[in-house]
């Protein structure tokens, strides 16, 4: 009864690699498509916050002729837009537009005693032009807090008195500045909106405001804050559907930034809105004041090309320079980083990008993208089954009709979850079987029934097997060649499954992301190891006692701390808060200007060297083994590179291949330093025994 299991384990164990297979194939059509889509945006738009400029020119001589010339240079140096916030009193002071007093210093202008119990606000318009542009507004946006407002003069200059402190009534949000509009179209600058959800939402406002911005050539809006707009309303007035009814209307999109914490309703916006989303990268003001223009324009260069990124947001802000003993800002040195042959715009048009209002990518999800996610998840669950029957034999078919029964229910409780579990869970196995094959394929050659003719090396008394004679240097460097390159290809069955699940343009604009990085990136390195100490002796009970019952010396104890120490460092580097060091830095800019594109660090230095000279070693001697858990970094790290989904396709595959290519000549290079000096040490062992024997013989 139990022969006849294995066999049928053994059967199913073989059918499920043909579902795994069959799972790849059916993923490569999808993945086709993502690369379509990732073709068809190829505008970068650079948007500096008009705001920001406000506030330098505020610390100038002369602001208006500030803004005037600086708007100028902008337009010159490559700068697109001009991101334009819902106006406040204080951003109008900044620009000159009016004057703004409380009651106490209203009362020392006009010399008139502090009237008894009052803290108002008190506002002067600068001239006839700010005042029939402005008036308007700022009464509307008052009174729609329901806070009087009423009329005020000084020596021939109109005004308005707002009767509430001058603290609030700086804080209050109106439409967007109209004389800077204006001035920024007259320089044939355009416009990103900028709005919040400060204030209340009302459909047949929002719907002139997009209309009037619509007529001026907004194509895009940008929020501020941490929600967009009409969030706070939703629950009572569906503020989210109305506005993204708008958006369609007037074909007006909107902007989600890369390295932030997502605003509140944005997820359900970009739905409604059938994801007219382009994402945006915005450079730091320390970054604008701090970097060399060079390295600006090769973090706008390497977001656009392997992040799909197609707007920058540039700011500047106003600091004192005690040295230069004044208020300096970063201007020049943004423009610098955008003009000339080395700047940003000629990088970014070399790798046929154009300059212009950013576009989104033209997504489509064909209906015979259902039936082969069926067949993806089915091979998903094959690919999981066989990771699962390798650690525990026979279990196979129970392990394939439980995951089949519990991604059923998975589907129905939740389809997202469902697709991301079956991706990490393939991403996680695909790696790991392929350490497993690799030790495999080591142990048949060395203690194995594929080993040489003598090859089984001498058997001490603790019954293991630790020199294995017999292969050639020669054979063992084939051998090791064919077990790197077909091990790579096993780790790469999880990549199609990957991107086959998460083909959903969501991923691509991160308004959703692939869970479970981390445990990705330990998972394979804990199970390759967990196989390598007890699945690789005469049996797993047996290597588990010999490892609880080994002494713990003060050794052990160092390499244990040396290890923690190795795999913190190894976990800060993952992901995308991972930190590089200044050495690395450099490195990684010379492979880009020379390749094009970065392999991956940890592949080519690291994990693939020396897993391929572990492989070379491990036919000889068994400690060597130990490199297969090192061999599962690089592994499970070229399924990671294609677990970015926002990072073109193309430029993944790339990666992933020359980190192969890279790390297999390193490795080369480390078996031939090996192989010069185990010849030196042999002969040098030879000479020994030679005067040992000869001291023996002259004493005789």
């Amino acid at each position: 009864m139990q022969q006849s299991w294995q066999q049928w384990n053994r059967k199913a164990r073989a059918l499920m690699w043909v579902l795994t297979l069959v799972g790849v194939l059916a993923a490569l059509p999808l993945g086709a498509t993502r690369w379509q889509m990732e073709e068809t945006a190829k505008k970068v738009e650079f948007v500096f916050d008009y705001r920001a400029l406000v506030q330098v020119a505020s610390y100038q001589a002369h602001p208006k002729a500030f803004i005037d010339e600086q708007l100028t240079n902008m337009k010159e140096a490559g700068v697109h837009s001009m991101a334009v916030y819902e106006s406040t009193l204080e951003e109008m002071i900044w620009s000159g537009r009016l004057s703004v007093y409380d009651t106490e210093s209203a009362s020392e202008l006009t010399g008139e005693p502090i009237p008894g119990d009052e803290n108002f606000t008190y506002i002067l318009f600068a001239g006839k032009e700010e005042e029939t542009a402005l008036r308007p507004m700022i009464e509307a946006t008052f009174e729609g807090w329901d806070i009087p407002v009423r009329p005020w003069s000084f020596e021939g200059r109109s005004g308005l008195v707002l009767e509430t402190p001058t603290a609030n009534a700086l804080l209050k949000p109106m439409d967007p500045d109209p004389l800077s509009v204006q001035k920024i179209r007259d320089k044939g600058l355009s416009i990103v909106l900028r709005l919040s959800d400060r204030m209340a939402y009302d459909q047949e406002e929002t719907e002139k405001l997009l209309s009037d911005y619509k007529e001026m050539g907004v194509q895009r809006i940008l929020f501020e804050g941490n929600a967009v707009k009409g969030y706070r309303d939703n629950p009572e007035k569906k503020s989210i559907a109305g506005f993204a009814s708008l958006l369609k209307e007037y074909g007006i999109g909107i902007v989600t930034i890369e390295n932030s914490k997502q605003q509140k309703g944005m997820n359900s916006l970009a739905y409604l809105s059938d994801y007219n989303v382009v994402r945006l990268y915005s450079l730091p003001d320390g970054d604008a004041a701090t970097m060399s223009p060079e390295a600006i324009s090769d973090r706008f260069q390497l977001a656009a090309k392997d992040r799909n990124i197609r707007m920058f947001f540039l700011k500047a802000a106003p600091s004192r320079n005690s040295e230069k003993a004044s208020v300096v800002h970063p201007l020049n040195n943004i423009y610098e980083a955008l003009k000339g042959p080395e700047g940003a715009v000629a990088k970014l048009e070399g790798l046929g990008f154009t300059m212009g209002q950013a576009e989104p990518f033209e997504h489509t999800s064909p209906s015979w993208h259902k039936p082969l996610k069926a067949i993806i998840c089915l091979g998903a669950v094959a690919l999981i089954a066989l990771l699962i029957s390798a650690f525990l034999p026979g279990t196979a078919i129970p392990v394939f009709l439980l995951g089949l029964i519990g991604s059923a229910g998975l589907y129905v409780v939740s389809k997202p979850m469902l697709e991301q579990g079956l991706a990490l869970g393939a991403a996680i196995s695909a790696p790991t079987l392929g350490i497993i094959w690799a030790v495999g394929r080591v142990k048949a050659h060395t203690t194995g029934h594929l080993r040489p003719i003598g090859g089984a090396g001498e058997t001490p008394a603790g019954g293991m097997r630790w020199f294995f004679p017999g292969l050639s240097a020669g054979r063992r460097l084939a051998m090791a060649l064919s077990i790197f390159a077909m091990t790579a290809v096993i780790s790469m069955l999880g990549t199609p499954y990957v991107f086959g699940l998460l083909n959903n343009i969501t991923y691509s604009l991160v308004l959703e992301q692939f869970r479970g990085v981390s445990l990705l990136h330990l998972a394979p390195i804990a199970l390759s190891a967990l196989y390598v100490f007890l699945y690789t002796g005469d049996s797993v009970i047996g290597n588990l006692r010999k490892l609880l019952t080994m002494q713990i010396t003060v050794l052990w104890v160092v390499i244990a701390a040396v290890l923690g120490v190795v795999g913190m460092y190894y976990l800060s580097r993952t992901g995308n808060e991972g930190q590089a060091s200044q050495l690395e830095l450099v490195f990684r800019n010379i492979l880009e200007s020379t390749f094009g594109v970065r392999p991956r660090f940890k592949e080519f230095m690291l994990s693939h060297p020396l897993f391929l000279f572990g492989l070379f070693l491990a036919l000889r001697y068994r400690a060597a083994w130990v490199f297969f858990i090192v061999g599962s970094i690089g592994q499970l790290s070229m399924v990671d590179t294609l677990a970015h989904i926002h990072t073109p396709l193309y430029i993944s595959l790339i990666r992933v291949a020359l980190g192969l290519g890279m790390g297999a000549i390193i490795g080369l290079v480390f078996i031939a330093v090996w192989q010069v000096l185990e010849g030196v040490w042999n002969r040098w062992l030879s000479r020994i025994a030679l005067k040992v024997q000869h001291s023996f013989k002259s004493g005789a």
